[in-house]
């Protein structure tokens, strides 16, 4: 047996052994004690028993029947715990929607005035939802009522009379459908007979928002193939999730892909205002960020300028200072990923996907990227040209001349980083590509290169503030993957293990330092906001690397750091090589997904709280916050 089998086999021994002492049951992880300075401390662990299925993801608390309600997208239901004791968390049930929806799944849950609303995808994910309601009492059905395509995230009104469903819409894997996106306004004023009325995209022009910032890019099929840009405003927008002013009169709607926030007004069901976010610059001081997962282990966190990143935020909450509502976002990047598994269209059959992830190695290739037919070329991107090349004014510091990349394309430099092929080359005044000579490097219109002033990456690796009109009121920069790689930095439950040896490690990797740095990094994903006592705090969950980071936000335009705590006690190995449920619950939390905040009023023990739920390791832990007030 080897080292890393022996201290994973004691550690089970251990929580095993603890279990059996705390009376709890096999899926209960009971607390680890923390000194009086901690600022947030496990309290205890809810484990499904099923790693990497997603059946631990967003929860939601009720405060009247003390339950903690939890998505199990791996079984399509809610796991339903009894939280009356937040240290001994006890399932009681799941609650499925078979009955309402043959082979739905549920996305998305929420809780207000003792009801429970649940966002539920239809088995054909391009098909109409459902959004239902339940008692949190008695858990029985009070009411359902149809909505748009994949509602993805569901959400009250602060007063709790209505609920919003962000209705994602995204295409089928083949990409030969492809629902428009909405967001669904829901009237509870009788539960058991729920109004939805829809706020649509339909009126808005695609080009004038692309003019505007707001990436509108999906492809449309036609008898000739596949159209880039193609799509209608309403089918190109994604909304992911859901924040709602304290006033209940407006909504705003991160729409990821689109690298946007909707606003809506709620009382008329309308789409006011689509608010483009804008792009940050990796070239500056401050903006640092670190390109590579091949550096020999070395961590190089430096600015790379003609490198952007797309905030495309996932996850957002609200709160007001001085009557101004402010919007907090976890940019964790998406990329429009359709068609990868299906060998048909990597060997140039647009119409069966879409791919826009590509790697600058592969793009600036001096060969051109022919080499890459029946791999990972997308034919979309084929059918611009026969390569790509950097503009040497731009990415002169890395070697790049008119027909070279040089040493810009290396593994240790911009070589390996994952990017989005479709922005950042030079266009003419007709939006075509402008056509360079391969050999020479000059406009020609018989060229074949594309050139790229600009190298667009996925996500801010970083959370932000905007103000209600979509302006950055502020932007941690690049502070989350500088205080990874510091000596400050500690992860487990002891914070016994320098951050920096596991730096941008993945959440269901072993040994990884630095597996994430080309691709998005830590990857922030969830956010919560809670007020404590005069302050306001954001919580945000890291999906790769784990943990959560606490910021003092009550100021929007100076946060700080409180603290960090990542539950993952195993670096070393991988969890897919656990043999029994014990070792795998060894490893602690991996993937945080959703985050709950349970104020003190609310609390069954009088104290904050936060619930986080992980995908990856099936775990919903409960902490206990000890926070400045």
């Amino acid at each position: 047996m080897n080292k890393t089998k022996i201290q994973l086999f004691a550690l089970s021994a251990i929580a095993a052994a603890t279990l059996a002492a705390c009376g709890g049951d096999n899926n209960t992880t009971p607390a680890v004690s923390a000194s009086e300075t901690t600022s947030i401390a496990r309290l205890s662990t809810y484990n499904s028993g099923v790693y990497d299925a997603s059946a631990a993801e967003i929860p939601a608390y009720d405060p009247i029947s003390q339950r903690l309600f939890v998505v199990n997208a791996q079984a399509g239901a809610i796991d339903v715990l009894d939280l009356s004791d937040p240290e001994n968390p006890v399932l009681e049930q799941t609650l499925t929607t078979n009955a309402l929806r043959a082979g739905s799944v549920v996305n998305s849950v929420a809780v207000a005035n003792g009801i429970l609303a649940v966002a539920v995808e239809d088995a054909t994910k391009t098909n109409p939802g459902l959004a239902a309601f339940y008692s949190t009492e008695t858990l029985a059905l009070l009411g359902s009522v149809a909505v748009g395509a994949q509602p993805d995230m569901i959400v009250f009104t602060p007063d709790g009379t209505k609920a919003l469903t962000a209705n994602e819409g995204e295409p089928s894997d083949n990409y030969q459908i492809d629902p428009d996106g909405s967001v669904s306004i829901i009237d509870l004023s009788t539960p058991s007979m729920p109004v939805a009325t829809t706020a649509s995209f339909a009126g808005f022009d695609a080009a004038t928002l692309r003019a505007a910032g707001v990436r509108i890019y999906g492809p449309t099929n036609t008898a000739g193939g596949s159209v880039l840009e193609g799509a209608s405003a309403a089918q190109d927008i994604e909304p992911e999730y859901i924040t709602i002013s304290q006033d209940n009169t407006t909504a705003f709607v991160t729409l990821q892909e689109n690298n946007a926030i909707a606003k809506i007004d709620i009382a008329s069901a309308t789409v006011t205002d689509i608010l483009p976010l804008g792009e940050k610059d990796h070239g500056i001081a401050g903006n640092e960020f670190d390109a590579s997962d091949e550096e020999d282990g070395a961590i190089n966190i430096r600015t790379w300028p003609g490198v952007r990143g797309l905030y495309l935020p996932d996850a957002i909450a609200s709160y007001t200072v001085g009557g101004n509502t402010f919007l907090v976002t976890a940019n964790e990047g998406d990329a429009r990923a359709w068609g990868e598994d299906n060998d048909a269209y990597f060997a140039g059959d647009s119409t069966l996907g879409f791919v826009e992830e590509f790697r600058v190695k592969h793009l600036v290739n001096a060969n051109g990227w022919a080499g890459r037919l029946n791999d990972d070329l997308p034919p979309q991107l084929n059918s611009l040209a026969q390569g790509g090349l950097l503009n040497p004014l731009v990415f002169g510091y890395c070697g790049a001349t008119a027909s070279s990349p040089g040493a810009c394309r290396a593994d240790d430099m911009l070589g390996r980083l994952n990017i989005t092929w479709t922005m950042g080359y030079q266009k003419d005044v007709n939006g075509n590509p402008v056509l360079y000579d391969a050999a020479t490097g000059l406009v020609s219109p018989t060229g074949t290169r594309i050139m790229y002033d600009k190298l667009y990456s996925y996500g801010g690796r970083s959370f932000s503030i905007f103000d209600s009109n979509g302006a950055l009121v502020f932007d941690s920069g690049s502070e989350f993957e500088r205080f990874f790689a510091s000596d400050d930095c500690m992860v487990g439950s002891a914070r016994n293990i320098p951050c920096k040896d596991f730096f941008n490690s993945g959440h269901d990797e072993g040994n990884a330092l630095d597996s994430r740095s080309d691709a998005k990094g830590p990857e922030p994903e969830g956010i919560a906001v809670g007020t404590v006592g005069t302050k306001t705090y954001a919580f945000i969950g890291l999906e790769r690397f784990g943990g959560v980071l606490i910021y003092d936000i009550t100021n929007p335009n100076s946060p700080f750091r409180v603290d960090y705590l990542n539950t993952r006690e195993i670096w070393d190995m991988e969890p897919e090589d656990a043999t029994t449920p014990a070792e795998l619950a060894a490893f602690g939390d991996l993937g945080p997904e959703g985050l709950v905040f349970i104020a003190a009023t609310d609390s069954p023990t009088g104290e904050d709280l936060l619930v986080v739920s992980s995908e990856v390791s099936g775990t919903t832990t409960t902490y206990s916050l000890n926070l400045p007030r």
